[in-house]
Order: C-alpha cells, then sequence, then structure tokens
C-alpha cells in the first residue's frame, strides 16, 4: 500500500508557471510508471505525462514542450514542472503509481485553475 498526496496547486494567469509535487509514503523505486493525469470539469480524466522507473518520459500532445515530469526516487517524491500555462490546462491533477498496464494508487488531487 502507498499513499499519495498531491501539492501545488493554485491560480494563476495564463502564461505562467506552476510546479506540482507529488509526495508518497512508500518506496516509489518499486513502481515502473508514475504519472499524472487531470480531469477538467465535465472531461474524463486524462494522461498529462508519465516517467519510467528509468526516468523514460512520455507527454501528452497538448504538453508536450510545455509541462516537465522528473521524479526523485530517493525522495520517493515525483513532480510536474507546468510553464507557459494556458487556460486549457484548468482542471484537477492527479498523481498515480503503477505499471504500464496503468495506475494502481491515485493521489486525492490538487487543482489547478490557469485565468485568461
Amino acid at each position: 500500500q502507498v499513499q499519495l498526496v498531491e501539492s501545488g496547486g493554485g491560480l494563476v494567469q495564463a502564461g505562467e508557471s506552476l510546479r506540482l509535487s507529488c509526495a508518497a509514503s512508500g518506496n516509489i523505486f518499486r513502481f515502473n510508471v508514475m504519472s499524472w493525469f487531470r480531469q477538467a470539469p465535465g472531461k474524463q480524466r486524462e494522461m498529462v505525462a508519465t516517467i519510467s522507473r528509468l526516468s523514460l518520459t512520455n507527454y501528452a500532445d497538448s504538453v508536450k514542450g510545455r509541462f516537465t515530469i522528473s521524479r526523485d526516487n530517493a525522495k520517493n517524491m515525483v513532480y510536474l514542472q507546468m510553464n507557459s500555462l494556458k487556460p486549457e490546462d484548468t482542471g484537477v491533477y492527479y498523481c498515480s503509481a503503477g505499471t504500464i498496464t496503468g495506475p494502481s494508487y491515485w493521489g486525492q488531487g490538487t487543482q489547478v485553475t490557469v485565468s485568461s
């Protein structure tokens, strides 16, 4: 069992940056894939970025070049650096831990709101 706690969300203007953090209660190195998902009002939850145990990354097309995912296995932390934020990036951002088949654990989410 592992608990994930996200932080760093907030209200920003378009073009600004935020850095989300995900703190895990256990050793995240055992999880092949750590991910960030987001869910906008009235929409399905979507993958934003994933990072493998060996730090191979994958991004949704909508955030490529603007967002960067990273992990610190020693600190059991995962981060999402979000630059050049757009109003369409608004939503609740969730951290997850799992395998290539999908997430096994979810955090409670952190709200990101980008005003135009």
